[in-house]
């Protein structure tokens, strides 16, 4: 269970905007759903497996606190990490998770949320149906070169997308005073009618991430990128900023 906990903390708190998921669980799908705390994304998450110690629906919040504990040198070889439950309503239900050494002589309590309270915390956003412009896999190459254009407009908090031709272009900043902009991929074999705006921070970090990336863009101004951990698949979509 602890590389699923570390798979989640990494794909959600690790990015720096997502502090609260709400997992789903029964015999045949575990799923989970998080969003950021300005709305910028959206995440939806399916496990390759179902994940037997996640039964039934609670919130993880304290990401933080989560993460802390799992890179405690103490739980890194032999730890003894349990599900606790109690009896609500005649079943039982999952409360939290408890932590002990190989030795019993250090131990840790991470709590969960309650399905009723993370519900109304994590409301669902429904999606409608996107037709995607465009969809290709990014290169490292094209991350770093965003990279790259971030570092010379830090300024800028959203950038454009576009297509020129077959190629997808980012531009970044006003013509009016500093600005750029670069072919993030080449041929993508799609177009793009409407240039809409996305956030720097939300898409540079979830390019970072390890695992199989596709990125997508839609006229109807949302955007998807899909990251493959092995363990999980993450979407995170992006509804389409206001400068």
């Amino acid at each position: 269970m602890k590389d699923y906990l570390q798979d989640i903390v990494q794909h959600t708190y690790g990015l720096g905007f997502i502090d609260l998921v709400k997992i789903t669980g029964t015999s045949e799908e575990t799923s989970l759903d998080g969003l950021a705390e300005d709305r910028s994304v959206i995440l939806k998450t399916d496990f390759a497996n179902p994940v037997p110690e996640f039964m039934g629906t609670f919130g993880m919040p304290n990401l933080d606190r989560l993460g802390t504990i799992l890179k405690l040198t103490v739980y890194e070889e032999n730890a003894k990490i349990s599900i606790n439950k109690q009896e609500r309503n005649g079943d039982d239900v999952p409360v939290g998770i408890h932590f002990e050494n190989d030795a019993g002589d250090f131990e840790n309590d991470y709590r969960f949320m309650s399905s009723e309270i993370v519900n109304e915390k994590l409301k669902s956003v429904t999606m409608k149906s996107v037709n995607w412009g465009v969809e290709f896999k990014p290169t490292v190459g094209s991350v770093q070169r965003l990279k790259m254009m971030i570092s010379a407009n830090p300024e800028e908090r959203t950038f454009t997308a576009k297509t020129a031709g077959d190629d997808l272009v980012f531009a970044f900043g006003d013509h009016s005073t500093h600005a750029g902009e670069f072919v993030f991929q080449h041929d993508v074999g799609g177009k793009l009618s409407h240039a809409w705006d996305w956030p720097v921070e939300q898409v540079s970090k979830i390019l970072s991430l390890s695992g199989d990336i596709v990125f997508k863009f839609s006229d109807d101004g949302v955007s998807e990128i899909t990251v493959d951990s092995g363990l999980a698949t993450y979407h995170y979509l992006l509804p389409a900023q206001q400068k």
